[in-house]
């Protein structure tokens, strides 16, 4: 069904949060036609997600922020545009509303009035077009990372909008599902006309599908604006100097080793393993695999297999189905060799997590109180806190921000904070959700660069992504999940 596509048109347009001495955007003049499928990139905090925020009519009141300039959908103001505009958050879980998969899709045409014999129709062809096949009666809490991005596509399509604004869509997807994304984009937008805009550092998978691509300017503006082949070939080599990830452009970083190569024995150990969120249903089960020490070992598989509960378990947060997870002698807390059975504080110098939404372990109210969480805890005094936290800070490229909270960081920025977070307290084995997800080229690098480091130092690294490229530069072992709640494959 074909839609009428919206115009967005930014004039001198830019927002300061609440609390922030600078803006987290601002100059941005841009008109994006009707129809124009447009590609929005800029470093990390950039202000891109800022932009389509803007765009979408969701940065609230005066008591929010202050704006300048002015922004419109169709001539007026976007939070006027009630039903125009459909969006998908970087966050998977913050697009989730209802407890049912089918009624969550239903949720934003129920509220704009959709006719009620209408509903299940859209609902069930945008389940089918993001690929979430699972029953309309499955429990969101029951789905993946990944599975909640597409359920958050669907509920968006679901309206019809004439404005799609998507915010890093295949950010925790698999690869078959990243080209399932993209593929139901095009169709959707090809079918209705609508405007599109898409943020993503992903920029090879997009690409032949824009129309353009606007390169926000970290200091105010824009970088670029052009059809994408005319933008790369002009400013390539500045783009990727200033955080773009240009296609084709190489990452200059050595590739670690294999674990086999290295000799590395295990630092943790499974046996008979069965894992389980819910402590009655196993998601994977029969698990015999060894975690070599002092090197990198990439978990692997599709959407839904488990690799999320089979790293908190052997991060010791979650209790084994069946049987067990064994540490090295070396690790042994007063607890015994189980990391499930030590204690927080055990676990802090042994085994530290990031998990796969960076919020879920911010505890502070600002970013160098957030740094200094681990160190405290473990008793080091003043000087020595101050001077972990200043070098991670100025390590994440957050330094500038010290004094912000956590939770109005940028999704790029917020998962650089979760990973330093944890380097803060030197653990021997550190479990990371998706460690790359929403890096820019010069953050991707940075974090990449110091889990390099990390390894050098004798730390044993666990990485569950879906990045190809990180599982290459980090060298070490993969354990690919099958899709089956049984198979496994441990690669070299």
């Amino acid at each position: 069904m074909a839609v009428s596509p919206a115009r967005v048109v930014a004039e001198g347009w830019g927002w300061r949060y609440a609390g922030r001495r600078l803006p987290a955007v601002r100059d941005v003049t841009v008109t994006i036609e009707p129809g124009e499928r447009v590609l929005l990139l800029g470093a990390s905090g950039a202000g891109k997600s800022t932009l389509m925020a803007g765009m979408a009519g969701l940065l609230g009141d005066a008591e929010e922020g202050e704006e300048s300039g002015s922004l419109t959908i169709d001539g007026t103001r976007p939070e006027q545009q009630r039903g125009r505009v459909g969006l998908v958050l970087q966050d998977p879980d913050a697009g989730v509303v209802l407890s049912r998969v089918g009624d969550d899709v239903a949720f934003g045409c129920e509220n704009l009035g959709v006719p009620t014999a209408e509903i299940p129709v859209r609902v069930a062809e945008a389940l089918e077009a993001v690929g979430l096949d699972v029953p309309p009666r499955r429990a969101t809490k029951a789905l993946s990372g990944g599975q909640k991005q597409r359920l958050s596509l669907a509920g968006a399509l679901a309206m019809r909008p004439g404005l799609l604004l998507l915010d890093e869509p295949t950010a925790n997807l698999d690869p078959e599902g990243v080209q399932e994304i993209r593929g139901s984009v095009q169709r959707v937008v090809e079918e209705t006309g609508a405007t599109l805009v898409v943020i993503e550092h992903r920029t090879e998978v997009w690409t032949d599908l824009m129309t353009r691509v606007i390169v926000v300017a970290a200091d105010g503006g824009l970088l670029a604006d052009g059809a994408p082949a005319e933008v790369f070939a002009r400013h390539g080599d500045a783009l990727a100097d200033a955080g773009v990830w240009v296609p084709g452009h190489p990452i200059r970083l050595p590739v670690l080793p294999t674990a086999s190569a290295s000799g590395a024995t295990d630092v943790l150990r499974t046996q008979g393993l069965a894992v389980s969120r819910d402590r009655r249903h196993a998601v994977r089960a029969g698990l015999d695999v060894g975690i070599p020490d002092a090197s990198a070992t990439a978990i692997t598989g599709p959407n839904g297999a488990g690799k999320s509960t089979f790293a908190l378990t052997l991060a010791g947060l979650l209790p084994p189905l069946a049987g067990e997870v064994v540490a090295a002698e070396r690790l042994r807390g007063r607890r015994g060799l189980h990391p499930d059975h030590w204690s927080s504080r055990e676990l802090l110098t042994r085994i530290g997590t990031v998990f796969q939404e960076p919020e879920h372990q911010f505890l502070a109210q600002t970013l160098r109180e957030e740094l200094a969480v681990g160190p405290r805890a473990l008793g080091y005094d003043d000087a020595r806190i101050d001077a972990v936290v200043d070098g991670l800070l100025e390590r994440i490229g957050l330094a500038p921000l010290a004094a912000a909270n956590p939770f109005t960081l940028s999704g790029g920025q917020k998962r650089r904070l979760s990973v330093a977070t944890v380097l803060a307290a030197s653990p021997s084995v550190i479990v990371l959700d998706e460690p790359t997800f929403g890096q820019d080229r010069r953050g991707w690098i940075e974090l990449v660069t110091m889990l390099q480091e990390q390894i050098a130092a004798g730390t044993a690294i666990i990485a569950v992504t879906h990045d190809a490229e990180v599982v290459r530069h980090l060298g070490g072992h993969r354990i690919a999940l099958t899709p089956d709640a049984g198979g496994t494959e441990a690669a070299a």
